[in-house]
């Protein structure tokens, strides 16, 4: 039935800071970015050209207005194989970072976004 994920929405005050952060704080490429309508605009980003798994960036005060249940932030998990090189390169470009966890089960660390949304990095070997 399913077999893979396709878009994950994630709901920001400002989708040019949110589109920055991704771009440029996280290497992330911009696989669409189109309009819809006078007051919005589908922005999708992902990790690479060749990922098929993106993040929509949507307009939060928009989608409060339109279906105000689903802005509600999911916990979402991203992966690495290498947690040490991303932890120093996200602190290098000025991403707020929780402190690495090294545990049985894994190694990884929270941060945040431009809106204060918190994800966590995995190391997945």
């Amino acid at each position: 039935m399913i077999n893979t994920i396709g878009k994950i929405t994630i709901y920001v005050h400002n989708q040019e800071q949110a589109k920055d952060f991704w771009v440029n704080k996280l290497g992330f490429v911009v696989k669409g970015e189109y309009p819809m309508g006078p007051d919005a605009t589908w922005l999708e980003v992902g990790p690479s050209e060749d990922e098929f798994t993106t993040l929509v960036i949507y307009n939060k005060a928009l989608m409060e207005k339109q279906n105000p249940s689903a802005v509600a932030h999911p916990t979402i998990l991203f992966s690495t194989n290498d947690i040490d090189a991303a932890y120093e390169k996200m602190k290098q470009n000025g991403v707020e970072v929780e402190d690495l966890l090294r545990m049985p089960y894994g190694n990884m660390f929270k941060f945040k976004d431009q809106d204060g949304n918190t994800y966590l990095l995995r190391e997945d070997k």
